[in-house]
């Protein structure tokens, strides 16, 4: 007679043979799926440093570049930095509609053809950096003159989430200032990254708001929980016509 193998024990064999799904043989653990990207804007910031002999003519190509992804499918901005005090280093920001419209973008002649064309030039990697919204404003145009600031947060992991509320409660008391034109929080594909972008109406505003006591109180709890290594990194621009 064929001897019975208890309830419970099919149950336990069965438990062990789905755990042991996601095993490849020799017992190591099969890859977990990446997490796919969150739904909604991608926005792009992207930092080019160029030799000081090279900075016109790789504004020449950056604006070109400018001009035909203004055009693509899908793009809702498109703007050239040129840093005010070392005019050889730029950044391109980009707003695009999802993360399908930019990657489509990239694989556009105009798109991989600036790579191309700025090899020769730069004096480091082409930086491009993708982010979806965190804090968002409603800008303003930007007139000539204008300061343009893009800053860089990185802080340790487990203090991103106070970053968050932190970087919100500036952008807003930010946007109340007169000669505020933008203030956008940006988060990276790491959550513990950030991008700030701002625009002030000339250097006295954008001086007055660094004194002000909400960015200085910002900055002093920013401290503690600021990455080794990583500090609060601010570059002034000006936007290329």
């Amino acid at each position: 007679m064929q001897k019975r193998i208890p309830v419970v024990a099919l149950i336990i064999l069965g438990l062990a043979f789905v755990t042991g799904a996601g095993t490849q043989a020799g017992g190591q653990a099969t890859p977990a799926t990446p997490p796919q990207p969150p739904a909604g804007p991608r926005y792009i910031v992207t930092y080019v440093e160029v030799a000081p002999a090279s900075e016109a003519q790789a504004a020449g190509l950056m604006k070109a570049y400018r001009d035909a992804t203004r055009r693509d499918e899908g793009n809702l901005k498109a703007d050239v930095l040129q840093r005010t005090a070392r005019p050889g280093h730029f950044v391109i920001v980009e707003d695009w509609r999802d993360d399908a419209a930019w990657k489509n973008h990239r694989q556009g002649a105009h798109a991989t053809q600036l790579q191309d064309k700025l090899k020769g030039l730069r004096v480091s990697p082409y930086d491009e950096r993708s982010h979806t919204g965190h804090a968002l404003g409603q800008a303003a145009s930007t007139p000539g003159g204008a300061v343009l600031v893009v800053t860089h947060v990185d802080v340790i992991p487990p203090g991103q989430v106070q970053l968050r509320e932190m970087l919100t409660t500036l952008a807003d008391a930010s946007r109340k200032e007169t000669a505020n034109m933008r203030f956008d929080v940006l988060q990276g594909v790491r959550p513990n990254h950030f991008t700030v972008l701002e625009a002030w109406r000339d250097q006295r505003a954008y001086e007055a708001h660094a004194t002000a006591a909400h960015t200085k109180t910002f900055r002093e709890a920013l401290q503690p929980l600021a990455a080794d290594g990583a500090p609060y990194d601010e570059r002034l621009y000006r936007l290329l016509p």
